[in-house]
């Protein structure tokens, strides 16, 4: 599955990817958001811990358990950029702020 970034980058998807982090997207209710939070981001930030990935967040109140931000990590490899990781959250983690929404 091919996703677009809020520079409309294309990011892949890998089906092995999304294995890994759906339960928790599911539970939260926040499946059909991912597209959503890549192109359409509040903040993104460069990790701290791996300065080729980022970390987009959006906020989303209401889901069932609570208002959480989605973060969906991407790693960057030359012209490739994938999905690592996505998950509901309380906080957002440290890093270098590198996009805002205005």
């Amino acid at each position: 599955m091919i996703l677009f970034d809020h520079n409309g980058k294309a990011v892949r998807l890998p089906d092995e990817r999304l294995r890994h982090f759906i339960d928790r997207v599911d539970y939260a209710g926040l499946r059909d958001q991912l597209q959503e939070t890549l192109r359409d981001p509040d903040v993104v930030f460069q990790s701290n811990w791996d300065e080729s990935a980022t970390l987009s967040y959006r906020l989303y109140t209401g889901t069932r358990i609570g208002d959480k931000w989605l973060c969906i990590v991407v790693k960057h490899e030359g012209d490739d950029a994938f999905v690592l990781t996505a998950y509901p959250t309380d906080r957002i983690k440290e890093g270098t702020l590198i996009w805002k929404k205005m």
